[in-house]
């Protein structure tokens, strides 16, 4: 909006268009006959586009202060009065073609938007479908870096019609909108917050007719109404999850079929905490049952921790990817992935594993049990497979060995005990692929093994001892360290330490006091007599 404002007047003063002076406003309009510079074509589109982008800014404040909507439509119906204006004056034979088209597709959709936000739909289904035939012409007559340009128009528009068109009654235009979102990993503008709402609003409708949830064998009645939308949308989001495109819109999806879970869990908790006697003592008459609101938290529960897992083993697939990218082509300045960022992954996974052991009233499920310990021991293994690929990478082959060894024990318990629970075990990864893949690796370390111990400057050779000594002490050994061409190159020791100097002596003469000096009398010549003779002596020059 600032930007049309100052735009419209550097516009005026260059075309010398000015409304009046400072004490009288004197109004001017753009006619065909002024046409001769294209530029006052833009002060029409400036002034619509000024509108348009307050009524946004307004948008955005009318969440907070609902009375500001009605001068969101006023703005509205400005851009589209300057809109008109601007497609008026492109009628002239002054203007192209083109210039005429893209007039027409801009009065088009600024009328739609107007409509929209009347909740019209049908005439605003009318006016966008008009400006998207009308880009999709454009496109096919230019060339493909300007086709770029409107293909991305029809892109923003599609979904405005989609919404519209289920409003007015198409229910299949629900499940375009629902794959619009997925591909663009989020719908922006005008239409976010209403699909949000009209996909809420959907599933509240569905939620009026179900009543109870079927689970392990169990009917369980659903009274709350965020718990019903949840399970509702349950397989839909299961769906998208599938259906993602790449890694970020998954974990995006993860995270927000998390956040409904824990919403819901946090549902069933409020309920629970009025009836605290009967939870604590949930068994009902001998039949050894939890009630059926606590069975349907650890159904929720289930969700929760599962679909935590199938995020971290996401999660764990894309990591090995890179890892296996990593050891095809080596890149620097990333941190590149380690195998000790799969063992964190696969620890929490263990972690999950063990809660769902501990689900109330799922205690004396003996299948339960079972396809936990059978999916326990999946996960173990593979733990223990990345966890002898990092002492492989810092050549400890015997402990290496070791945990290969145990790889291969937990994929044959796997195999042996699987039986019955094939089923429950197809979406885990396939202990198959391990074995073969444990069993190479095997061959491999065990010939680096052999190599490293016949290799007499393996052990001599600084870069593969960290010793911690910098250059400068150690100029008498020969070895090509890579350390020295990396940006943390140990040179000498900075700052230096301090080392012990001699301080400065101090004398102190003890045995002064000790010693006896010889006489020194008969050497001293003696002192004159004093007194009275002696002066008198002295006077009259006689001399002792």
């Amino acid at each position: 909006r600032g930007y049309c404002s100052r735009r419209l007047r550097r516009l005026r003063k260059t075309l010398n268009f000015k409304m009046g002076n400072r004490h009288k406003f004197t109004g001017k309009k753009v006619t065909e006959e002024i046409l001769s510079d294209n530029r006052y074509l833009l002060l029409i589109l400036m002034d619509a586009e000024r509108a348009w982008s307050y009524a946004m800014q307004l948008k955005q404040e009318a969440n907070t202060e609902p009375r500001k909507r009605f001068h969101l439509l006023s703005r509205l119906r400005k851009a589209v009065k300057h809109a008109e204006e601007l497609e008026r004056l492109c009628e002239s034979s002054r203007v192209d073609a083109k210039t005429k088209l893209e007039a027409q597709a801009y009065m088009a959709y600024l009328t739609g938007m107007l409509r929209f936000e009347h909740q019209e739909w049908k005439a605003a289904m009318e006016a966008f479908n008009k400006c998207k035939t009308i880009y999709e012409k454009l496109a096919n007559a230019f060339t493909e870096e300007q086709a770029v340009l409107y293909n991305q128009r029809v892109e923003e528009i599609s979904p405005n019609i989609r919404y519209c068109a289920y409003n007015i009654g198409d229910q299949s235009a629900m499940n375009e909108l629902m794959q619009m979102r997925l591909r663009s990993g989020g719908t922006e503008g005008l239409l976010a917050e209403k699909l949000e709402a009209l996909i809420t609003q959907t599933r509240a409708k569905q939620a009026a007719t179900m009543s109870e949830v079927e689970w392990r064998g169990r009917t369980v009645p659903v009274k709350i109404d965020k718990v019903r939308i949840f399970l509702l949308g349950l397989a839909d989001n299961e769906a998208a999850i599938a259906q993602a495109e790449n890694e970020e819109t998954k974990e995006r999806l993860f995270e927000s079929l998390l956040g409904e879970c824990r919403d819901a869990i946090q549902a069933v908790r409020e309920e629970l905490k009025p009836d605290q006697k009967q939870r604590e003592h949930s068994l009902e008459n001998d039949s050894g049952k939890v009630s059926n609101i606590q069975y349907l938290h650890s159904y929720l529960t289930y969700i929760k921790l599962s679909t935590a897992i199938k995020r971290n083993e996401s999660m764990a697939k894309s990591l090995q990817k890179a890892l296996l990218q990593q050891q095809r082509s080596d890149e620097d300045g990333k941190r590149s992935p380690r195998p000790q960022d799969l063992i964190r992954l696969y620890d929490i996974i263990l972690q999950n594993l063990v809660e769902l052991t501990q689900l109330p009233g799922l205690e004396e499920d003996k299948n339960f049990q079972k396809e936990i310990g059978l999916k326990t021991l999946v996960y173990k293994a593979y733990r223990c497979f990345f966890i002898a690929q990092s002492y492989v990478l810092v050549k400890k082959w015997s402990e290496a060995l070791v945990l290969y060894e145990r790889v291969l024990k937990y994929a044959r318990e796997v195999q042996s005990g699987a039986g019955a629970h094939r089923n429950s075990l197809k979406e885990l990864p396939d202990v198959q692929d391990l074995i073969t893949q444990v069993n190479a690796e095997k061959y491999s370390l065990q010939a680096a093994a052999i190599l490293d111990a016949n290799d007499p400057h393996e052990t001599e050779s600084p870069s593969q001892v960290k010793d911690g000594k910098p250059l400068s002490e150690r100029f008498e050994t020969f070895c090509l360290d890579p350390s020295l061409v990396s940006k943390q190159v140990s040179l000498v020791h900075f700052p230096p330490g301090f080392q012990p100097i001699p301080c400065k002596p101090l004398f102190f003469d003890l045995a002064l006091n000790h010693v006896a000096f010889p006489p020194l009398e008969d050497k001293v010549e003696q002192k004159a007599k004093s007194g009275l003779t002696g002066y008198i002596k002295g006077i009259f020059g006689f001399k002792s």
